[in-house]
């Protein structure tokens, strides 16, 4: 049976549950890019890693103007292809190898991205990771059914405006769970 629009995860918070104890996404928040009947993308929003973006530019040779944009925190976006690069940004803009996933938001994974980011005209507001969260036909769905995900509206100000160390209860309060309340599942005295 076809996956209807209704049914789509794309553009959603998947936000882990405090009993998840897999280390790939335990106290993780990760933003819904791509869900369809052969299954679901996304980018883990809350694990920067100690990498900055100057030092990802500096191994691909592309040249940065000015400091701020070189100091960039990573991502660790998740546990598949965690080689590959992949730009969330806001406004959407027109790059090569780009997802369009909604009117304010794109994952791009080209090297034209970085190259205009490391001049200063890329787009405002990005995020950028190594690696990603893949999920096959049904096995999303599956995990959500045994609770291991709370699941609901992604806020863009939650990826780009709010702390990495606060995105994982600001997705959860955005659905009205705070996270504290249901934490002793996890073994807390």
């Amino acid at each position: 049976m076809p996956m209807t629009e209704r049914l789509s995860l794309t553009n959603q918070f998947l936000i882990a549950m405090p009993a998840l104890d897999d280390p790939n996404f335990h106290g993780t928040v990760t933003f819904i890019c791509e869900h369809n009947d052969q299954g679901a993308m996304g980018i883990v929003i809350n694990r920067p890693l100690t990498m900055t973006l100057g030092e990802i530019l500096e191994q691909m040779e592309i040249p940065t103007q000015g400091d701020g944009i070189g100091r960039q925190a990573v991502y660790m976006g998740g546990p598949v292809q965690t080689e590959r690069g992949f730009v969330l940004h806001n406004p959407v803009g027109e790059w090569d190898s780009m997802l369009r996933i909604n009117d304010e938001l794109g994952i791009t994974t080209s090297k034209d991205i970085l190259q205009e980011i490391a001049i200063g005209s890329g787009p405002r507001r990005m995020l950028v990771a190594l690696g990603y969260a893949g999920w096959g036909a049904g096995q999303l769905e599956q995990e959500l059914a045994d609770n291991v995900w709370l699941c609901g509206p992604a806020d863009i100000s939650i990826i780009f405006d709010t702390p990495w160390q606060q995105r994982w209860e600001a997705a959860a309060a955005l659905m009205g769970v705070d996270l504290n309340q249901i934490s002793n599942q996890i073994g807390h005295a």
